[in-house]
């Protein structure tokens, strides 16, 4: 009989599953669950970019393009940066259209780390980022943030962190699972700390359009932040295009001349049907995203009154579509909160130790479902925190 554990990789081998993945699949066996637990838009791709889709679809459009995308939509790319965050970035040889914003993240990730490097992570975090490390030899480190600072990234935190080790600070605001954001001038203090350094950022932005507080700000728009920040956005949040796997990075060329070589190697070229897609989508569709984030913003406002009124802190996000109540008040886990209330009530959301070992006493509920299905998650909850009470449920 053939090991199997000694012949594949031992990185591999060792890397625990996501923790999200948990949930999922129980919410998939029961009947009647209602799932709060996926960060995926509710909203349908807007009509005009599947039409796009189709019409390209009906021309046999249908080749490989650039390795880096269409030459057409890293223009579109480009001008959309310049308009959102202020920041250009040349079409020809500083962006790379990726399949999602995940393969951007990767692609970062291994240029930039040698064995033994040592990456700043911000927690509580999306789950992809420390198991990339580890894959490219290097040393996740994570910086923990803190409820008392609505989960922001402060400079005093990162200080404390940084070593002659390290190479690279992943910056990813709006955060999943907290829903916070990073303010200017929160951004300016962590500028002031890299400044003389040689520490790269990965600002991963895929949640930019929802912000609910002002506008977004990348740190890349910052005097001298560009030439060090690789950012990482993408098309399946702010336009509801999940399955269509399109993602963006911009870097200097230095750069992005490195990730394009992984790329080419390893996935040749995004989807084709995509990339039109995508054209249309920037070139058409903020109307669209300003609907969706104001439908957004009722269900956020909806929910953090909702769990305050239970009993549950929820600090109000800024950002995203999650909120990220405290648990603690039950005295469970936030696992075991997690477990009982998916067997008990029927309701899926996510322990927010998936996101990093201070998500421990917290869950990540998604308002990416309509407000009807929130309504009858929080009566659930509300007859789960009543039965835990009165000990009804063990």
């Amino acid at each position: 009989m053939i090991d199997y554990n000694k012949l594949l990789s031992p990185a591999i081998v060792n890397m625990k599953p996501s923790g999200i993945r948990k949930f999922f699949d129980i919410a998939q066996q029961l009947e009647g669950v209602i799932s709060l637990g996926v960060g995926e838009p509710d909203f349908k791709t807007p009509w005009v970019v599947r039409h796009e889709a189709i019409n390209v679809l009906e021309k046999g459009r249908t080749t490989y393009t650039a390795n880096a995308g269409l030459v057409e939509l890293r223009q579109e790319i480009s001008n959309y940066f310049d308009r959102r965050i202020g920041v250009h970035y040349d079409p020809k040889d500083e962006i790379i259209v990726t399949v999602g914003g995940s393969e951007g993240i990767d692609l970062c990730l291994r240029s930039v780390i040698t064995p033994g490097d040592e990456v700043l992570v911000v927690q509580p975090s999306f789950v992809c980022y420390s198991p990339i490390v580890t894959l490219c030899g290097g040393v996740a480190v994570p910086i923990e943030t803190k409820a008392e600072n609505e989960f922001r990234l402060t400079a005093e935190e990162l200080r404390e962190k940084i070593t002659e080790k390290t190479k690279l600070l992943v910056l990813p605001f709006p955060n999943n699972p907290t829903g916070a954001i990073m303010r200017k001038e929160d951004l300016e203090e962590i500028a002031e700390v890299l400044r003389g350094t040689d520490i790269f950022v990965l600002s991963d932005e895929i949640y930019s359009e929802l912000t609910y507080s002002g506008k977004h700000v990348s740190i890349a728009s910052l005097p001298d932040m560009r030439e060090r920040t690789i950012v990482i956005n993408g098309f399946s949040k702010a336009y509801a295009m999940t399955g269509w796997r399109l993602g963006i990075a911009a870097a200097p060329r230095e750069i992005i001349s490195q990730m394009l070589k992984l790329h080419q190697y390893a996935i040749m070229s995004s989807p084709t049907v995509s990339q039109f897609a995508a054209i249309t989508a920037l070139r058409e569709c903020d109307e669209d995203i300003a609907k969706m984030r104001d439908e957004y913003d009722m269900r956020r406002r909806y929910l953090v009154d909702a769990f305050n009124k239970l009993g549950l802190d929820c600090f109000t996000p800024r950002g995203a579509f999650y909120v990220f109540p405290c648990i603690r008040s039950t005295g469970l886990s936030s696992s075991d909160f997690c477990e009982k209330l998916v067997y008990s009530k029927k309701v899926a959301v996510v322990p927010g130790n998936a996101f990093g070992d201070c998500g421990e006493g917290f869950v990540r509920v998604s308002y990416a479902y309509s407000l009807n299905h929130l309504r009858e998650a929080v009566k659930r909850i509300g007859e789960f925190l009543e039965e835990l009470k009165n000990g009804s449920i063990v």
